[in-house]
């Protein structure tokens, strides 16, 4: 995939997402290139990669990390762990970063499939 970045960075942002699953474990990645066309000194990657055991239809454990610039931290790359819940097209996920390391950032997630 590819998208188009307009505001405080302007440039183009390829990216991928890439998932495996056997069984109850699932392991995925998403990532993506920041070219910044004003300052090329800017440029950066992302990445959200996640590994997810699902016990039951309706629980989801795992471990996930993040690489982003979207806010400053004393870490390059959060560290974290996550627990989510679904039922029929809904789910919920709370990721939990650096804990442990600094003070702790909470990432909230909701999603409907259709």
């Amino acid at each position: 995939m590819v998208g188009g970045i307009f505001g405080n960075t302007t440039g183009v942002a390829p990216g991928y997402e890439v998932s495996l699953s056997y069984k109850k474990l699932s392991l995925s990645s998403s990532g993506e290139f920041v070219f910044d066309t004003k300052k090329p000194a800017s440029n950066f990657f992302y990445s959200w990669p996640e590994l997810v055991y699902s016990p039951t239809d309706w629980l989801h454990l795992g471990l996930a990390a993040q690489r982003t610039k979207t806010y400053h931290t004393d870490l390059d790359t959060q560290r974290g762990f996550l627990v989510g819940f679904s039922r029929k097209s809904v789910h919920f996920t709370t990721y939990v970063f650096n804990a442990g390391w600094t003070d702790p950032t909470f990432v909230f997630e909701a999603g409907f499939d259709f």
